[in-house]
C-alpha cells in the first residue's frame, strides 16, 4: 500500500519525517516523560508546535518495549532480550515491535515521496548527568560535521542538555542499536541519534549545582527538543506574535 500523505502539512508541501521511539529499555522511566514532553508540546496550541505541524511529519514509537515494562524488568523483554541490540535482523515472533517499526522505517526510506532526516531513540542513564546524546562517526567529514548541528542547537536551548558529554562513535557493543544500524541504512541526508538523559540530576553552572531531575524538568527537555527543529530548520520567521513561554503540558 502507498504511504498516506500527511494531513498536517500544507498542501504540496514535502514530507520531511522526524522518527522518535523511546522506552526500549523498560527501566529507563525518564526516556517516557521526555517523550511524553515531546508529543505534549507538539499537539499544544503554541505558536512553534503549529509551526512544526505545518512543515514537519513526527512519527513517535512511544514505548518500544510494552511486554518489558508491564513485567518491570529493567532491560529486557518479556522473552528476555535486549531489543536494542536486535535493530539489524528483528523477527517478528521474537522481537515484534522493533520489527514493526523498522519495516515502517524502511518503508519511508523507500518512498521517494518522503525524506526519513532524523531518527532520535531516547533512552536514560544511570551515571552520567544532563541530557546528551550519541552520534555515528563517518568517513564523509561533511556529513560529520552536520551531524554536530542539531545537538548544538539544542545545547542553546536547553539549558541541561551538555555539549560536551555529546559524543560520536563507532562501538562495535553498540552494532545493533537503533542508531547505529539505521545510521549505517539510511543515507546522508538523514541523522540518527540516541537522546541519554540522567536519572537523576543535571549541572547548571559549577559542580556543586547539581540540580535533581523531576517529571517536569524530564518534560522540559522533550518541550526543547521538538522546539529545536523550529532552528533547525530555520522556521523562526513563521512564528506568529510572540512567543509565549512554552506551555507545562502534562
Amino acid at each position: 500500500l502507498p504511504f498516506p500523505a500527511a494531513a498536517n502539512l500544507r498542501p504540496g508541501a514535502e514530507q520531511k519525517v522526524v522518527f522518535i521511539t523511546a522506552r526500549v529499555h523498560p527501566g529507563e522511566t525518564p526516556s517516557s516523560f521526555v517523550c511524553q514532553g515531546i508529543i505534549d508540546f507538539l499537539v499544544s496550541h503554541h505558536p512553534i508546535a503549529k509551526v512544526l505541524r505545518d512543515h514537519l511529519v513526527f512519527k513517535i514509537a512511544p514505548m518500544l518495549n510494552p511486554d518489558g515494562v508491564y513485567l518491570g524488568n529493567y532491560r529486557c523483554s518479556l522473552m528476555g532480550f535486549d531489543l536494542n541490540r536486535h535493530w539489524a535482523n528483528p523477527s517478528p515472533w521474537a522481537h515484534p515491535t522493533l520489527h514493526g517499526v523498522k519495516e515502517l522505517i524502511i518503508d519511508m526510506y523507500n518512498n521517494p515521496k518522503i525524506n526519513l532526516e532524523f531518527y532520535i531513540d531516547i533512552h536514560a542513564h544511570s551515571t552520567m548527568m544532563n541530557g546528551f546524546m550519541y552520534g555515528n562517526i563517518f568517513e564523509d567529514e561533511e556529513r560529520f560535521q552536520r551531524q554536530a548541528v542539531f545537538p548544538k542547537l539544542l545545547c542553546q536551548n536547553a539549558e541541561d542538555f551538555s555539549y560536551s558529554s555529546t559524543s560520536f562513535n563507532r562501538d562495535a557493543v553498540k552494532a545493533g542499536t537503533g542508531r547505529r544500524f539505521l545510521g549505517g541504512l539510511l543515507n546522508d541526508t538523514s541523522y540518527c541519534y540516541t537522546l541519554e538523559v540522567s536519572f537523576y540530576s543535571y549541572i547548571l553552572g559549577g559542580p556543586a549545582s547539581a540540580v535533581p531531575y523531576t517529571e517536569e524538568a524530564y518534560m522540559k527537555l522533550g518541550r526543547n527538543v521538538a522546539r529545536t527543529f523550529l532552528d533547525y530548520y530555520r522556521l523562526n520567521s513563521l512564528v506568529e506574535g510572540p512567543l509565549a513561554p512554552t506551555p507545562k503540558t502534562r
